[in-house]
């Protein structure tokens, strides 16, 4: 099950943040884009799984553009949809890894080496935290654009976000999260300019904490289940059967 929530969520992670372009979300009620993201969807996980003649596959890629059409149509652009999209996806992508687990003990992959399943939770994981979250905190911070700091490269905050976002994560995959720390120090140094201005310090502390959160977060469920896939206690917190 878990090696094949592992691929699951690398074809979302690379269908929802690296092959979909900015036009496609910008037109996402248009029937001709619904009909690319499902192609999307539906070719990165037939490639990460190794197979597409599965129902389930197709199924998955339906509930995904399902979906995305009831957020398109029905809800806000709000950090709360976001957050409740997100979940809605990754709990059909869940549902079946439990529904079908041998989605991967049969596919095409099977055969290859026994770290290619953490290698690609590894892969997703590195990209929900950076990319993912970038969208999460830009959402979140959409309505205090007033107090943004003036004068900043263009895009530079959010090229900001997703290195700090990345470092985290590489600091909980080799064990020094006490880095973290340090990270939070030197954006305090360097940032402290816009910090210092009353108007702008909240700004700049609520999109710090966002960002940190999420990685955190991120990072926690990763290693989690790379634990589980190995056999290991879920975060060295749970004993494992005897």
């Amino acid at each position: 099950m878990l090696n094949t929530f592992a691929a699951l969520f690398l074809a979302h992670t690379l269908a929802d943040y690296l092959f979909q372009t900015k036009r496609m979300v910008e037109t996402k009620k248009h029937p001709l884009t619904l009909l690319i993201h499902f192609a999307l969807v539906l070719v990165t996980a037939g490639a990460a799984l190794g197979q597409y003649a599965r129902w389930e596959v197709l199924a998955l890629a339906l509930a995904h553009i399902l979906i995305d059409i009831t957020k398109a149509q029905f809800a806000p652009d709000t950090a709360r949809t976001y957050l409740a999209d997100q979940g809605a996806h990754l709990l059909t992508l869940i549902a079946t890894a439990t529904l079908a687990p041998n989605l991967w003990s049969t596919g095409l992959w099977a055969s290859a080496p026994a770290i290619l399943p953490s290698a690609l939770l590894l892969i997703a994981g590195g990209l929900y935290a950076t990319r993912a979250g970038g969208f999460a905190v830009g959402k979140l911070m959409a309505p205090y654009a007033a107090g943004a700091p003036e004068h900043s490269l263009p895009g530079g905050g959010m090229m900001i976000g997703q290195l700090e976002r990345g470092l985290i994560y590489l600091m909980f995959l080799v064990g020094q999260p006490a880095g973290i720390g340090f990270l939070i120090a030197a954006k305090s140094v360097l940032r402290f300019d816009a910090a210092s201005k009353n108007e702008k310090a909240e700004y700049v502390i609520i999109g710090t904490l966002a960002s940190f959160g999420w990685a955190i977060a991120v990072s926690f469920v990763v290693l989690g289940l790379l634990h589980a896939m190995n056999g290991q206690p879920f975060l060295e917190i749970i004993a494992p059967k005897p």
